[in-house]
């Protein structure tokens, strides 16, 4: 099933999304009673989807706005650095990598960072390209996974069965800030860096080791990769952030970056106004902004 959250001119709700046919069907109308978003909607799941196999004609897509699916989530966005081995080397060669140990290349562990959650904007949001603060700004195309089980001390071997779905994230960057502060966070968190969506889709629809990831930038290809290509796959991002942090259904886990990124270019080809970023993932679609 693929999920949003929906925005028209008279109310914002999560609905059942059929991209395909260009239908929605609010939630509230399918299971009476449930006016939650979307992190709701993935701790009440078992309860409803019954309820969600019958539906009518719905109503047309095209007359709503896709929100992020998560637009307000209760918690920082997990991200991990370096994940695909080419991108973890384009970025030791670019010079901007001022984390990693000297001569290192490829992590010897799951490198682990956050974005707040006023970070998070929906599909056709304007990025804000913060001019004054960062000059060197960059996109990162990637997969993210999004809870639907509590748990901490998580076991590769049972960690799917605490996913809930999937969907897209760009890990907007200003590279200046990475680099000058060192540790990345500020460099990944100015506000609308983490543009996010079009849907959620439940797990039982996407084979996350077989995913194609791939990024335009104003109609050229830049980032092309399978999840098959992760350095560190989802069962052990899992089992390495549960391990002392409980996580709760509707934290959401960026995997990584595949190779392709501005700074992986020389000279770099970094994004300024009105460059145009499209994210591909086959199976949910396409994540499409513009940097204001």
């Amino acid at each position: 099933m693929k999920f949003a959250n929906v925005q028209t001119a008279d109310t914002k709700t999560i609905a059942l999304v059929d991209p395909d046919k260009g239908r929605y069907w609010p939630l509230p109308e399918m299971a009476p009673g449930f006016a939650g978003d979307m992190v709701q909607l993935v701790q009440d799941f078992e309860g409803i989807k019954s309820r969600l196999a019958a539906r009518g004609e719905g109503r047309p897509l095209g007359e709503a706005r896709l929100l992020a699916p998560i637009d307000q989530p209760r918690r920082n966005i997990f991200c991990v650095g370096k994940n695909y081995h080419d991108h973890a080397a384009e970025f030791s060669k670019s010079g901007f990598d001022a984390s990693a140990k000297e001569g290192e290349h490829i992590p010897e562990a799951p490198v682990v960072f956050t974005k707040p959650a006023s970070t998070v904007i929906g599909p056709g949001v304007p990025i804000p390209s913060h001019s004054g603060v960062a000059t060197q700004l960059d996109y990162e195309a990637e997969f993210a996974v999004v809870i639907g089980k509590p748990g901490r001390g998580i076991k590769k071997a049972q960690a799917y069965d605490h996913v809930f779905g999937y969907t897209i994230v760009n890990d907007f960057t200003a590279r200046d800030l990475q680099k000058l502060h060192r540790q990345w966070f500020l460099g990944k968190s100015l506000d609308g860096f983490c543009p996010m969506g079009p849907v959620l889709v439940t797990a039982d629809e996407i084979d996350p080791a077989n995913v194609d990831v791939r990024c335009w930038v104003n109609g050229e290809l830049r980032q092309e990769a399978n999840t098959r290509q992760l350095i560190f796959d989802i069962p052990t991002l899992i089992e390495t952030i549960s391990a002392g942090i409980t996580l709760q259904p509707g934290d959401v886990i960026a995997t990584g970056t595949p190779a392709g990124v501005g700074i992986g270019f020389n000279p770099p080809k970094f994004v300024r106004s009105g460059d145009v970023i499209k994210i591909e993932i086959a199976g949910i679609g396409t994540l499409e902004n513009t940097v204001d």
